[in-house]
């Protein structure tokens, strides 16, 4: 299919290191890593510096597309809004690298790394950070727009408020259902004011949102779990995808919240430019489905198992009074305890494209593992297990009709992967960072070259 995207997609602050390089901001994530004497991604991949090697190995694997993030630290240097000119020219290099092999760029935005200035003022719990995102994404539509034809608002705005409000295993490291709330809301908003001058503005192509997207089971086709479901589908992807796609928020979820929460913040303007500016497409991150079963007892426990092999089979969701997950026996998982389970893609596109009639990329997919990168070439034959399964699910739900666009391996080369540091693998090219950063690609790598060959054959 010649007119599909197939690439591979990486998160600034997980592959550029450059932390203290090019006047770039401190952020969070710099904050609190240094601060807990945690693995960093100060280094990283060092993308920073070896992006061209990293893209023109991009070309050589037959992409056709680069899914990365602009980091907002390097664009905006303090809480009043100056560009710093060092990062703009950065980017403008990474864009028309990508030009040059021929690789379409896809840029989000937003991916996590907010500039430290903003949340020593409160981050996503401070309306004021709406309006400095919107600033900021003005700016990137400014100077890159010209070259840039598809965008994202934000990446996963569920997994960053759930893991930093909710869970606490991310920055800042709140528990507070209210906090939650309120920055969920923030990140919608300013979602939407960023479309606003997308639109405004008039530049070239589309702009979409990235959702972490969880497909829900339920254990069988009782009314109780019927109604489990529904909370998880509110809980995981609605108040998303519903507020990005339909311009509401789910009428049900606000009821459940209202009383438990102060919703005050909803202005009734911001409800009507949320309706008003709605997204072009949708970006689907899918790692794995959630199987669920009505609440029984307990309270809310949420566990995220960042430690892989040393906590397998800790990872545990209950949101009381409303479901709590099942992690089927049967199934096969990951040391971080993610269940493999490809059907769930082709279904959950499905029920995307059904329900909003939008386009949809699957702007990540990949299998994390424990890998030696000393040895010559990594046999990943389980990567690509993994990769061709849910390739095939991805071809049979646009076989059906639904219109994919495209698919993003995470990821084109090993990364910091956040709390999980360095030791979780997801590259399709080993990065040995014990030896230099040298680049190696793995088996993966070529089979996904001559997988990608054999489609644009067709």
């Amino acid at each position: 299919m010649k007119d599909f995207l197939w690439g591979s997609a990486t998160a600034s602050y997980q592959c550029e290191g450059g932390w203290n390089e090019g006047n770039r901001a401190i952020s969070m994530w710099d904050r609190y890593l240094h601060d807990n004497h945690l693995e960093n991604g100060d280094v990283a991949s060092d993308h920073y510096h070896r992006f061209e090697e990293d893209i023109r190995m991009m070309k050589e694997g037959g992409q056709n597309s680069y899914r990365f993030s602009i980091a907002w630290p390097r664009i905006i240097k303090n809480a009043e809004g100056e560009v710093n000119q060092e990062g703009v020219d950065f980017y403008n290099r990474v864009i028309d690298t990508c030009l040059k092999y021929d690789i379409e760029p896809f840029v989000t935005i937003f991916h996590w790394d907010l500039p430290d200035y903003l949340e020593q003022n409160g981050g996503w719990l401070n309306r004021q950070t709406t309006e400095a995102y919107a600033h900021y994404a003005k700016v990137c539509f400014e100077k890159f727009g010209d070259r840039v034809r598809l965008w994202t608002t934000f990446n996963e705005p569920r997994y960053y408020t759930f893991s930093g409000y909710l869970i606490g295993n991310y920055p800042p490291g709140h528990q507070d259902l209210q906090e939650t709330v309120t920055s969920s809301y923030y990140m919608m908003l300013a979602s939407a004011m960023a479309v606003k001058e997308f639109r405004n503005g008039g530049y070239q192509g589309q702009i979409g949102i990235v959702h972490s997207f969880s497909p829900i089971y339920g254990v069988d086709s009782t009314v109780e779990t019927a109604i489990a479901a529904r909370y998880a589908e509110n809980f995981y992807n609605n108040w998303i995808l519903d507020t990005a796609a339909l311009g509401e928020i789910p009428g049900d979820l606000l009821a459940e919240l209202y009383g438990r929460c102060d919703l005050s913040m909803m202005k009734p303007e911001d409800l009507e430019l949320i309706k008003s500016y709605t997204v072009d497409f949708l970006g689907l991150n899918y790692y794995a489905r959630v199987m669920i079963a009505p609440y029984t007892t307990g309270e809310t426990t949420l566990i995220v198992n960042n430690k892989g092999k040393q906590a397998k089979g800790t990872s545990q969701t209950i949101i009381k009074g409303w479901f709590e997950q099942v992690r089927p026996e049967s199934s096969q998982y990951t040391e971080w305890d993610t269940e493999i389970f490809p059907e769930g893609l082709c279904e959950g596109i499905r029920r995307v494209w059904n329900k909003y009639r939008l386009p949809v990329y699957i702007t990540e997919n990949g299998i994390g593992l424990y890998e030696d990168v000393t040895v010559e070439q990594v046999d990943d034959r389980q990567r690509i297990e993994f990769m061709d399964s849910h390739i095939h699910a991805v071809m049979q739900a646009k076989e059906e009709g639904c219109d994919v666009r495209g698919y993003y391996a995470w990821s084109p080369f090993d990364l910091y992967s956040w709390k999980n540091g360095t030791e979780k693998r997801y590259g399709l090219v080993a990065i040995d960072y014990e030896d230099g950063l040298k680049r190696k690609p793995k088996k993966s790598y070529y089979w996904y070259r001559d997988m990608i060959a054999q489609d644009q054959k067709n």
